[in-house]
Protein backbone atom coordinates (compact mmCIF):
# COMPACT_ATOMS: atom_id res chain seq x y z
CA UNK A 1 0.00 0.00 0.00
CA UNK A 2 1.39 3.36 -1.02
CA UNK A 3 1.48 5.82 1.86
CA UNK A 4 0.07 9.24 1.06
CA UNK A 5 1.91 12.32 2.26
CA UNK A 6 1.46 16.04 1.75
CA UNK A 7 4.30 15.80 -0.83
CA UNK A 8 2.77 12.88 -2.78
CA UNK A 9 2.13 13.56 -6.45
CA UNK A 10 -1.24 12.14 -7.46
CA UNK A 11 -2.70 11.63 -10.94
CA UNK A 12 -5.62 9.73 -12.47
CA UNK A 13 -4.73 6.11 -13.29
CA UNK A 14 -4.41 4.99 -16.93
CA UNK A 15 -7.31 2.52 -16.77
CA UNK A 16 -9.91 5.13 -15.76
CA UNK A 17 -12.30 7.24 -17.82
CA UNK A 18 -14.60 9.96 -16.57
CA UNK A 19 -17.09 12.51 -17.79
CA UNK A 20 -18.54 15.70 -16.35
CA UNK A 21 -22.26 15.62 -15.59
CA UNK A 22 -23.25 19.22 -14.91
CA UNK A 23 -21.50 19.87 -11.56
CA UNK A 24 -20.72 16.22 -10.84
CA UNK A 25 -18.42 13.60 -12.36
CA UNK A 26 -19.01 9.96 -13.31
CA UNK A 27 -15.92 7.72 -13.24
CA UNK A 28 -15.49 4.24 -14.73
CA UNK A 29 -12.63 1.98 -13.70
CA UNK A 30 -12.05 -0.05 -16.88
CA UNK A 31 -10.13 -2.68 -14.93
CA UNK A 32 -13.10 -3.84 -12.83
CA UNK A 33 -16.06 -2.16 -14.58
CA UNK A 34 -17.12 -0.26 -11.45
CA UNK A 35 -18.70 3.19 -11.75
CA UNK A 36 -18.22 5.97 -9.20
CA UNK A 37 -19.93 9.32 -8.79
CA UNK A 38 -18.56 12.51 -7.27
CA UNK A 39 -20.34 15.54 -5.84
CA UNK A 40 -19.29 19.04 -7.00
CA UNK A 41 -16.31 19.38 -4.63
CA UNK A 42 -15.15 15.84 -5.37
CA UNK A 43 -15.55 16.66 -9.07
CA UNK A 44 -13.37 19.76 -8.65
CA UNK A 45 -10.65 17.64 -7.02
CA UNK A 46 -11.00 15.00 -9.75
CA UNK A 47 -10.57 17.64 -12.45
CA UNK A 48 -7.46 19.00 -10.70
CA UNK A 49 -5.80 15.56 -10.64
CA UNK A 50 -6.15 14.98 -14.38
CA UNK A 51 -2.54 16.17 -14.50
CA UNK A 52 -0.01 15.21 -11.82
CA UNK A 53 -0.38 17.49 -8.79
CA UNK A 54 1.21 17.54 -5.34
CA UNK A 55 -1.35 16.96 -2.56
CA UNK A 56 -0.18 20.18 -0.85
CA UNK A 57 -1.02 22.16 -4.02
CA UNK A 58 -4.40 20.42 -4.21
CA UNK A 59 -5.18 21.50 -0.63
CA UNK A 60 -4.09 25.04 -1.47
CA UNK A 61 -6.33 25.24 -4.55
CA UNK A 62 -9.41 23.89 -2.74
CA UNK A 63 -8.85 26.26 0.21
CA UNK A 64 -8.63 29.19 -2.23
CA UNK A 65 -11.92 28.27 -3.86
CA UNK A 66 -13.97 27.15 -0.85
CA UNK A 67 -14.40 28.57 2.64
CA UNK A 68 -12.83 25.65 4.50
CA UNK A 69 -10.31 25.24 7.32
CA UNK A 70 -6.96 24.17 5.85
CA UNK A 71 -6.51 21.25 8.28
CA UNK A 72 -10.06 20.00 7.59
CA UNK A 73 -9.47 20.37 3.85
CA UNK A 74 -6.21 18.41 4.07
CA UNK A 75 -7.88 15.61 6.06
CA UNK A 76 -10.80 15.41 3.62
CA UNK A 77 -8.48 15.34 0.59
CA UNK A 78 -6.34 12.60 2.18
CA UNK A 79 -9.50 10.57 2.79
CA UNK A 80 -10.84 11.06 -0.75
CA UNK A 81 -7.51 10.45 -2.49
CA UNK A 82 -7.00 7.41 -0.24
CA UNK A 83 -10.34 6.03 -1.46
CA UNK A 84 -9.35 6.77 -5.07
CA UNK A 85 -6.09 4.91 -4.46
CA UNK A 86 -7.79 1.93 -2.78
CA UNK A 87 -10.14 1.64 -5.78
CA UNK A 88 -7.38 1.92 -8.41
CA UNK A 89 -8.63 5.29 -9.72
CA UNK A 90 -5.39 7.19 -9.14
CA UNK A 91 -1.70 6.48 -8.90
CA UNK A 92 1.07 8.13 -6.93
CA UNK A 93 4.05 9.42 -8.90
CA UNK A 94 7.18 9.39 -6.76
Amino acid sequence: MTKLSIDSIVVVADNVVSCDLDTEVAILNLKDGVYYGLDPIGAKIWNLIQKPIVIDKLVEKICEEYDVDKEQCKNDIFELVGEFLDNGLVKINE
